[in-house]
């Protein structure tokens, strides 16, 4: 994997950082956020972060918090400065300092099987097909989408191999008949395309030597389900998130659920619960159940 090189000079804190973010396997997207938000502080700072107190800490946050700084954003810039803190400075004390906002969470947007239907069926190529197919097919994230490569389709264990899932862990997402057979037909494809590999991409970007940009897979998505008259605001995720909607309405085990999407914790599936509503219509409610009130029954004349 190719992780996040900056262009010289470096300043041996930052080369620190980056080196401890690449033991970890961090993605290069976080790679930069954590940049990003740590540089927010030097900013603010007017000085190298390593230099930061307690209470520069708290008036950095004060002040985020009157700017109009959004909630989630700031909880990303908390994650990047503990770990700044904690790993690389060697000072849990002022990491425990860095406060995280509660926010209440959106209910995903979902698209009935219909509309999946239709998106998949409105893409303008086999390869924008079987990239999303992917992504519901397999409830991958954009990003683990991109980075697959042609070898880490386990035809044999029914298997893809996620190697750059979120935080660098590993997993194995479920690969279906219909997706194999989809992704074969991609192969066979793009190897008479000149831009599949054995050792390459399983969905090349423009250069086949790059893989394809989770912001070109955002477009793909945005475009097809317009062109499937789909009103609802979609991009990647969604695809996920209907991924694992849709599972859960079929009466897979929510724990089976929250492994299948490399979910760390528990509650971040249970939030599909929430949005299945065909779970919720088959389920009996205990006042009908009491009897109480029967339907009348039509009179025999009409």
């Amino acid at each position: 994997m190719q992780y996040l090189h900056l262009d010289t000079p470096v300043s041996p804190l930052r080369q620190r950082l980056i080196d401890d973010m690449n033991m970890r396997r961090f993605s290069r997207e976080t790679q930069r956020n954590y940049l990003r938000d740590i540089g927010r502080l030097a900013t603010f700072l007017g000085r190298s972060p390593d230099t930061a107190t307690a209470d520069d800490l708290r008036r950095f946050q004060i002040e985020q918090q009157e700017d109009g700084v959004p909630v989630p954003t700031m909880n990303s810039i908390v994650s990047a400065l503990r770990f700044f803190f904690t790993q690389t400075l060697d000072r849990p004390d002022l990491a425990r300092r860095l406060v995280r906002l509660a926010h209440p969470r959106n209910l995903p947007v979902v698209l009935s099987r219909d509309e999946v239907a239709r998106l998949l069926n409105a893409t303008t190529c086999l390869k924008h097909q079987a990239a999303l197919s992917v992504a519901y097919g397999a409830g991958l994230r954009v990003a683990e989408v991109s980075m697959l490569k042609v070898a880490d389709v386990d035809s044999e264990r029914m298997l893809l191999r996620v190697e750059r899932g979120k935080g660098g862990r590993y997993r194995n997402a479920m690969l279906s008949e219909d997706l194999l057979t989809l992704l074969r037909q991609w192969w066979k494809v793009g190897r008479q395309q000149g831009v599949m590999h054995r050792d390459g991409w399983l969905f090349p970007g423009q250069h086949a030597m790059k893989p394809i940009s989770t912001r070109q897979l955002y477009r793909i998505v945005v475009e097809a389900a317009q062109a499937a008259d789909i009103a609802k605001r979609v991009g990647p995720h969604t695809l996920r998130h209907s991924f694992a909607t849709h599972l859960l309405e079929d009466g897979t085990d929510i724990r089976i659920i929250q492994v299948l999407l490399g979910h760390a914790k528990l509650n971040s599936t249970a939030l599909y619960a929430k949005v299945a509503t065909k779970t919720v219509r088959t389920v009996t409610s205990p006042l009908d159940k009491l009897g109480l009130f029967k339907p009348e029954e039509a009179s025999p004349d009409g």
